[in-house]
């Protein structure tokens, strides 16, 4: 081999990064994702036009929904639409806060990489800034209990920045109202379970018309037009089984050779299905929803006794209704007794637009609840939709943390002045990592403010200067355009939406900045010509 000759190790067409290049790239990356959400950013955020490859257009400003459908291809910006997901996952909010924050931790690790600052040192320094920030927000937080008036709060922050702002009121109630009704104490902790929170959207109507459903929507309709269409003082069956003759799981053949035979064999078809009907008659339920089928026989068999009943129901469906009514689920009609059957006020067949649905309401504490989400386009009902999920989790993450934080920028403000009094203590070369990482904190307030179309840097300086004076409540107020007390404003959040964006953000910005190869191998086309000479080409040899 002649000296100096290079060795190639890698597949013919793959690519390869080292050192400053691959670090300078995948920041670059990291960025302009960060960039490409930050202008969603608070109350005065523009939404995003996303269209993909089929022309299906969803109109948004939430961070995880943008990201998601974005088709990025760079692996470091990937990493970023993960802090997204993780935050939507834990938190349900804050989705653009993280993919903001870890892109500014980036941006001003860049600076210190440029003063040959080594990225061990400074994901070191981001590390200690980062277990600081969150003792910090544990100290200027507030304990809250049950009290409805500080969730509808919480929910009005959640969906102040949403494009459903204008119907906060309706909808922060309704987010409230639900979680309240299916919160649950476990071993002295507050658990909710979104599943037995049910949210059907029908276009149509007004954000306003959207309605918490005090029991469960059943996307069936009755299944014989002879029953009745409303049915008060419902007591409800729930089957796991089918209304029908059984087939044997085996094929069989029957020979009937005179007429008298075929009609007692159909008597005794009718007979059996009738006698489906009367058991549960005989429990005295009124409505039977089944996740099964129903024969017709036996659909006329129930109509003629006034009972309502509808089939295949989804078994998501079934489960809510048993928890909302108060009813067991029963897999063998003979089982079937007075005790298993549910509770309800109403149980109606509703027409909403060219839909018929059942809908199963006035239940007594019931442990799930459904939402009607009204809008007058499909893109409406859409977005009003994310924005109800997001206020959902953080009324449900307040409840089950017990902690509230000032929004509007107030906590980032107070993290950022008490890190550069905790990088003093430090020393050493990560001190100036913590100094750039309370710089970046600030990122918020200042996004917050120049969305707002604000003097961000005058109002900066005010709460730094608020912050300073001990006014640790202090934010950004974007409509009156100035410093306010975030807590008598109202603009609070859970505590885990701060904590849980520290810890995605500075996750993301410390891998990203360890990184210093980058080896991208090409794919190979499985259908491409071979070159001549076997496998490996001229003078290949075989396997």
């Amino acid at each position: 081999m002649m000296p100096g000759q290079p060795i190639f190790i890698l597949k013919e067409g793959s690519k390869r990064e080292t050192g400053k290049n691959a670090m300078q790239n995948n920041i670059n990356a990291a960025k302009a994702i960060a960039d490409a959400v930050k202008t969603t950013l608070g109350p005065r955020g523009m939404d995003k036009m996303l269209v993909d490859s089929l022309g299906d257009i969803v109109i948004t400003n939430d961070g995880v929904t943008i990201l998601k459908e974005m088709d990025i291809d760079h692996p470091a910006a990937k990493m970023m639409v993960e802090v997204s997901k993780t935050q939507d996952q834990e938190v349900g909010d804050g989705t653009t806060t993280a993919a903001v924050l870890a892109g500014e931790f980036l941006r001003k690790a860049e600076d210190l990489l440029n003063q040959n600052v080594h990225p061990t040192v400074i994901a070191s320094g981001y590390r200690m800034a980062a277990e600081r920030a969150k003792e910090i927000l544990n100290e200027i937080s507030t304990p809250v209990t049950k009290d409805e008036k500080v969730l509808l709060k919480i929910a009005n922050t959640a969906l102040n920045s949403k494009g459903a702002s204008t119907s906060r009121k309706t909808l922060a109630g309704i987010a409230v109202k639900a979680v309240m009704q299916v919160a649950q104490e476990r071993g002295g902790k507050t658990v909710v379970d979104f599943d037995d929170i049910q949210l059907v959207k029908k276009q149509g109507g007004s954000v306003e018309d959207t309605q918490l459903i005090q029991g469960v929507i059943v996307d069936k309709e009755r299944v014989h037009p002879g029953m009745p269409v409303v049915v008060n003082k419902a007591k409800i069956a729930l089957l796991n089984a089918a209304l029908e003759i059984k087939k044997p799981e085996f094929d069989t053949s029957i020979r009937i050779e005179d007429p008298e035979s075929i009609t007692k064999f159909k008597k005794q078809e009718e007979s059996i299905l009738k006698e489906m009907v009367e058991k549960i008659k005989g429990t005295g339920a009124n409505v039977v929803l089944t996740q099964k089928g129903i024969d017709d026989l036996a659909m006329a068999y129930l109509a003629k006794e006034g009972i309502y009943a509808a089939r295949r129901v989804k078994k998501s469906d079934i489960e809510k209704l048993a928890k909302a009514i108060g009813g067991e689920i029963v897999t063998n009609l003979d089982d079937l007794s007075a005790d298993d059957l549910g509770n309800a006020d109403r149980v109606e067949e509703v027409k909403i637009g060219e839909d018929h649905l059942t809908f199963v309401t006035g239940c007594k504490n019931p442990k799930a609840v459904s939402v009607l989400i009204r809008g007058g386009t499909e893109h409406v009902v859409d977005e009003v939709e994310r924005s109800l999920v997001d206020s959902l989790h953080v009324v449900a993450a307040a409840l089950q943390d017990g902690k509230i934080i000032p929004g509007g920028g107030a906590a980032a403000i107070e993290i950022a002045m008490r890190l550069r009094e905790f990088s003093a203590s430090v020393g050493g070369r990560e001190q100036l990592a913590i100094e750039k990482f309370a710089e970046a904190v600030e990122i918020i307030p200042r996004t917050l403010s120049e969305n707002a179309g604000l003097d961000s840097i005058g109002i900066l300086i005010s709460l730094k200067k608020d912050h300073a004076d001990g006014k640790k409540n202090s934010g950004v107020d974007v409509v009156k355009g100035k410093p306010t007390d975030m807590l008598e404003l109202g603009v609070i959040e859970p505590i885990r939406v701060g904590r849980q964006a520290i810890d995605s953000a500075t996750d993301a910005a410390v891998m990203i900045l360890r990184i210093d190869d980058v080896i991208a191998t090409k794919a190979s086309s499985a259908g491409a010509p071979k070159p001549p000479g076997g496998k490996g080409g001229a003078g290949g040899e075989e396997d």
